[in-house]
């Protein structure tokens, strides 16, 4: 929001139209987030629409894992905390792909085009910062999943946090420095990378989705976010899959240089 009164103030209208068209995909998590409180039994109300809207609806979620861990203690029932927790981390990833992600490339973008400003410089901070949590937290639930593995400490979960906003910083900043330079030529970059982790994913088999033509969707949207960072879709040993996927990284971000 500060971002975009600083536009308008300036009069910068096609930057404060292009943020505010950032914040529109976010409400995807919103609307899922609605769905699955009526899938729950817990049919929304005037208040809980109103949260949605306002795109509170994400931190309405987090104060019930919290309320609800905070009553069961060490129950039985803690499994339950956990999947509530599970929901809350696929929707504030989901959200931080759809609306952190975008906004942080057009903030980092006018940054880098126009002269370096705090209202932009701060919310891509903050943008750069929502995102690699996200991405934290969805590998600490996928760590709780997985039967016998305790809670990651707090040491591990702030290193896994400056790895993953060091990653994508550097990233969206190779990207963001490579439109300055060659414009339009970023797509072409950005489509063979896409075009080369979603095969890779097609190869792999991932069976999250099942229906065949959800299943391809799945895959060419998760290799549009292969082209900033890795998530594992997949049970087991990961370390060959990070591999591949830095290695193609590499190789695109040198060709890049090249051109």
């Amino acid at each position: 929001l500060w971002t975009i009164i600083h536009y308008l103030v300036r009069g910068q209208l096609g930057w404060f139209g292009m943020t505010i068209a950032c914040t529109v995909p976010g409400y995807a998590a919103q609307l899922l987030s609605i769905l699955w409180f009526r899938a729950d039994g817990r049919p929304p109300g005037c208040c809980l629409l109103t949260l949605h809207f306002l795109q509170f609806g994400l931190w309405k979620r987090y104060w019930d894992v919290l309320r609800m861990a905070a009553k069961m203690g060490g129950s039985a029932r803690a499994g339950e905390v956990v999947m509530q927790y599970g929901d809350v981390c696929v929707l504030q990833l989901l959200e931080a792909l759809l609306q952190a992600l975008p906004h942080l490339l057009l903030q980092s973008y006018v940054i880098v085009a126009e002269s370096p400003c705090l209202h932009p410089g701060v919310s891509a901070g903050l943008s750069l910062l929502s995102l690699a949590w996200a991405l934290v937290s969805y590998s600490r639930f996928s760590c709780l999943l997985k039967p016998g593995h305790l809670c990651p400490p707090a040491v591990a979960i702030l290193c896994l946090l400056l790895w993953r906003t060091g990653m994508l910083g550097t990233r969206v900043l190779a990207l963001v420095l490579f439109a300055r330079l060659y414009s339009f030529w970023v797509f072409a970059v950005a489509g063979v990378h896409w075009l080369l982790m979603s095969f890779w994913l097609v190869a792999q088999q991932t069976d999250i989705v099942a229906q065949p033509c959800r299943w391809r969707l799945f895959n060419c949207l998760v290799g549009a976010v292969y082209i900033f960072c890795y998530v594992n879709v997949r049970p087991g040993p990961s370390k060959h899959r990070v591999a591949v996927f830095y290695a193609v990284s590499t190789q695109n971000l040198q060709y890049s240089t090249w051109m």
